[in-house]
């Protein structure tokens, strides 16, 4: 079963068109940095690329800043609402449970072709960054002339330490939107619209971000679900800043585990031969 799920992900164009929208965007804004010379200044834009002219190896991290607070999240809720729900809309979740499948095993592979693409979308962000850094910036690895790669503390970063914590920031990122995977898959089970899954996980998303940026929600900030989204900049401390990674891994967890065991209960007590 799971094996026919990431079969179909990986033949529909959804899948492909999402995940070259969200490459789009780190393209675009390479670009133009590159023929301008423009760059943000410290502090102002997405995270790192204000780093990005004078040191390419921070463009995978900045092109993942870039589609994070908006695209990412759009794409994740997207196809985890249209998970259950889109095949209770076209009429096949009751053929799919005919079957000797069992609505455990459907779940379990309904989430893992989700967590794939998400580590696929992710990963290609990451990619594409990498190559648009190397090709059209300085580099801080290869070529003739390495460039000097300085943290958001100042200090000096060998080329090893930033591609290690350049991978520590796709685990972590990958790993917060399993936490809005959950909540789409969960919304999914009460629904035949994809699409009103995918816009409850949304509307979701966008509340947490107006209360994480409210002093009055101050006692609701650490259980927000995007309170921690963010905190991947703190890997490019040095030393690494890891309160707030912490808290991050363990509130998405929380939401996983949380929300996907209430999916399933949702899901085995729910009529579906209507």
């Amino acid at each position: 079963m799971i094996r026919v799920e990431l079969v179909q992900l990986v033949r529909r164009p959804r899948t492909w068109v999402s995940i070259a929208l969200l490459c789009a965007l780190p393209v675009i804004v390479a670009v133009l940095l590159s023929t301008t010379e423009i760059g943000p200044r410290p502090g102002e834009g997405p995270a790192l690329l204000s780093a990005v002219l004078s040191n390419g190896a921070l463009f995978p991290a900045a092109s993942l800043g870039m589609v994070l607070p908006l695209f990412l999240p759009v794409a994740v809720s997207v196809v985890a609402g249209d998970s259950v729900a889109g095949e209770a809309a076209t009429g096949t979740l009751r053929y799919l449970l005919a079957r000797p499948v069992g609505r455990t095993r459907l779940l379990v592979a309904k989430l893992t072709s989700t967590l794939a693409f998400v580590v696929m979308a992710v990963v290609a962000v990451g990619l594409t960054g990498y190559v648009l850094g190397r090709t059209l910036f300085p580099s801080g690895s290869g070529g003739s002339v390495a460039v000097p790669v300085s943290s958001l503390s100042g200090s000096t970063l060998s080329p090893r330490e930033v591609a290690l914590r350049t991978m520590l920031a796709l685990a972590y990122i990958v790993w917060s939107m399993l936490g809005v995977a959950a909540v789409a898959l969960f919304l999914s089970t009460f629904t035949e619209s994809g699409l009103a899954a995918a816009l409850g996980s949304l509307s979701l998303l966008v509340l947490s971000e107006v209360l994480v940026g409210l002093d009055a929600a101050s006692a609701l900030k650490p259980y927000l679900v995007t309170r921690y989204w963010l905190s991947w900049v703190d890997l490019f401390r040095d030393p690494i800043l890891w309160h707030d990674v912490r808290h991050g891994v363990l509130l998405q967890g929380g939401y996983v585990v949380v929300l996907l065991g209430a999916a399933w209960a949702n899901f085995m007590t729910r009529d579906i031969t209507a």
